[in-house]
């Protein structure tokens, strides 16, 4: 009887000592997935997929900037999370700069306002910030509820816009950013606004064809070249065969992402202004990690995104550069080789 009595003593005290390791290990694991919990990222910012190192629910702010030979080199465009290249006028493109994780101190020189312009910044609910514009596209843009900023209300007033010396008008007008908070909140617009994010992924969810250099071609006089950096990872842009840099860093643009995108183009006056269509989808190109992938592109709910065989393909976490085409004749160069161009 009283061996009987110790060994259920010891079974006892054995029992309760496996629930304690086994609690203890518990504790330990819950611990653990804490501390990892803590030290992973908790936001991304929506427009490159990168980790957010500050807030992410403030206002995108969207920029026309002036591409004219007399504009370069431009300022901020370095750090633009998303830029779209379209023709404005004759062969000469304009873009889009579209801002969210960085916004700098200066962006420009800003030029007019274009229809299919503005329609990409409302998908994004963007504040549309362009400098003038012909009195019917002016119309359209108070018509369309689209929130925006003419710099040709506030011309010179040195606290939202300014006219530099060094160029000639209209290639001199800049966005001083700092004073956009003033802005949105004298107009009533929504300072902050919860970004619905972009698909993006580490890994080519598709397979592409070595694309170590893409030339296209808007005119013989209007070319853009990106080319495959290795050792950084990005594509390098050029344009008119010299290196597209921002005026405030002397950096050349390096892009994670380059999107070209084939749309019907209609020329619609004698000033060679355009009537883009951005909604019936069509052929495009993702350029990706030194290679390309054909796709189709599409508009959802005001976005322009790349599919392959009906679904989404996810962007890689970076920055990006669309570039809109004519269907017609859509000239688009591929050199498979190249190799790292970085310099020494």
């Amino acid at each position: 009887m009283r061996k009987f009595l110790w060994v259920s003593v010891f079974l006892l005290f054995s029992v309760l000592a496996a629930c304690s390791n086994n609690n203890d290990s518990k504790k330990e694991e819950k611990d653990a997935a804490a501390q990892e919990e803590d030290e992973a990222p908790e936001n991304t910012y929506p427009l490159t997929g990168e980790t957010a190192s500050g807030s992410i629910d403030q206002r995108v702010i969207s920029v026309m900037v002036n591409n004219h030979s007399q504009a370069r080199p431009q300022s901020g465009l370095s750090k633009a999370d998303i830029v779209y290249e379209f023709l404005a006028e004759g062969y000469i493109t304009r873009f889009l700069a579209v801002y969210h994780s960085d916004l700098p101190e200066n962006v420009g020189p800003v030029r007019s306002a274009r229809p299919y312009f503005y329609e990409v910044a409302d998908g994004f609910d963007a504040l549309y910030t362009y400098h003038g514009a012909a009195n019917f596209i002016n119309d359209d843009i108070e018509d369309s509820g689209v929130d925006y900023a003419d710099g040709a209300h506030y011309d010179n007033d040195r606290e939202l816009f300014k006219r530099t010396s060094d160029r000639q008008a209209p290639h001199n007008s800049y966005l001083i950013t700092n004073g956009l908070e003033q802005l949105l909140q004298s107009k009533g617009y929504d300072t902050e606004m919860e970004i619905d994010p972009l698909l993006f992924s580490n890994e080519m969810k598709a397979e592409g064809t070595s694309a170590q250099q893409v030339t296209v071609t808007y005119d013989e006089d209007e070319t853009v070249t990106y080319t495959y950096d290795n050792q950084k990872e990005q594509y390098l842009r050029e344009s008119d065969g010299e290196a597209t840099v921002d005026a405030e860093t002397n950096e050349q643009i390096a892009l994670e992402n380059v999107f070209i995108v084939a749309a019907s183009h209609e020329v619609i006056d004698d000033e060679g202004r355009r009537d883009i269509d951005l909604k019936s989808g069509g052929k495009g190109y993702l350029l990706q990690n030194g290679e390309q992938i054909d796709v189709e592109w599409k508009n959802k709910d005001g976005r322009i995104l790349p599919y392959k065989d009906g679904k989404p393909l996810p962007f890689k976490p970076g920055q990006t550069w669309v570039n809109v085409i004519p269907e017609e004749p859509g000239i688009v160069s591929v050199n498979e080789k190249g190799g790292d161009t970085s310099a020494d």
